[in-house]
């Protein structure tokens, strides 16, 4: 992605004004749809990237799309940011249409892309003022903006220093304050953190928090379970791109029907891997290299059965149980490891 990327193109000179955050997020009752997407697909020829992607995202609302590197996550974002077309279907953020209103589209969202979208010889402060007048912010509040920026991002002891010298979680920092700077209602983070430092993704995380109780919109691509876990209030599981599951985390694990996960180390190649899915209360089991993993109603239940077939190898075999998690049950709808 080029140089500049983050103003999408220039946008008008009387593009939207700048105002101050409010104190508390939205009451939910007071939330309007910020994203609407229906019907989304992007195709390269035969090669299908997005298929036919629906869903919602409200105001004050952290919405997460998870999955693996080539799930189409950064397609989905590009044609909500009207980089690329659509092949069919349309987004509407805030009632403007990708498709339609482009300009008035790229007025309301701010995109984070990626790819680091700065000049590298400019300073912070000279970066996030540049951006500022291509987005149209009025000259008499863009000083006090940049002010506010730089504090939220915690650069303001950096300001003045060439961005080229910054490391690269100081550089992922100064991505998002640039595309924060008109104050977008609807917020795309193409996975953020990738490359940080641990200071910087808790400072990244600390200000989407913020973002979201102070009303914003934020859809939020990763492939970090523990992003998805910890920030997004719902969530999409996306594969091969599709959405194959979406809801809040407690809804999608207890949707799942298994609770917990038994996995079992040390088998030999001549073990009768069938057995196991003859066990009570097996949802599912995915075989590794010597072992499997079996998804559980219960486990207790499981338990008694699994040793009776495991008896002959009792001495190099190892068993561990767990919760279902997010990456469980990741595996469990794809039959993949969501892999760094």
């Amino acid at each position: 992605m080029g140089i500049g990327s983050n103003v999408l193109e220039a946008v008008s000179s009387a593009g939207p004004s700048v105002r101050s955050c409010p104190t508390s997020a939205v009451p939910r009752l007071d939330r309007r749809v910020a994203l609407r997407v229906n019907g989304l697909r992007k195709a390269y020829g035969r090669v299908v990237a997005v298929q036919d992607l629906s869903f919602e995202i409200t105001e004050g609302e952290v919405f997460g799309l998870l999955g693996p590197n080539g799930a189409g996550k950064t397609t989905t974002i590009s044609m909500i940011a009207t980089q690329l077309r659509p092949t069919a279907g349309d987004a509407w953020v805030f009632g403007h249409s990708v498709q339609k209103e482009t300009k008035r589209v790229r007025e309301l969202i701010g995109l984070v892309p990626q790819d680091i979208s700065l000049y590298p010889q400019l300073t912070a402060r000279e970066n996030i003022k540049f951006f500022g007048r291509m987005y149209g912010v009025p000259r008499e509040k863009l000083d006090q903006r940049v002010e506010e920026l730089l504090e939220l991002v915690g650069l303001e002891n950096r300001q003045n220093e060439p961005v080229e010298e910054f490391s690269g979680g100081m550089k992922r920092r100064l991505n998002l304050a640039v595309s924060l700077v008109h104050e977008p209602k609807l917020v795309l983070l193409d996975e953020p953190t990738v490359g940080v430092d641990p200071h910087s993704r808790e400072k990244i995380f600390s200000i989407v928090r913020t973002l979201r109780d102070n009303g914003t919109a934020l859809l939020y691509t990763t492939h970090y379970m523990e992003e998805a876990e910890r920030l997004c209030d719902r969530i999409g599981i996306m594969d091969e791109g599709k959405i194959i599951a979406m809801g809040p985390l407690m809804q999608l694990l207890t949707n799942a029907g298994c609770s917990e996960v038994i996995d079992v180390r040390g088998l030999p190649p001549s073990f009768d891997w069938k057995s196991l899915h003859e066990i009570p209360g097996v949802c599912r089991v995915e075989h590794f290299d010597s072992g499997a993993r079996l998804f559980v109603s219960r486990a207790v239940h499981a338990l008694t059965p699994l040793h009776g077939r495991l008896a002959r190898y009792a001495d190099q075999v190892t068993i561990e149980i767990a919760p279902l998690s997010l990456e469980n049950l990741f595996l469990q709808l794809t039959g993949k490891e969501l892999r760094d």
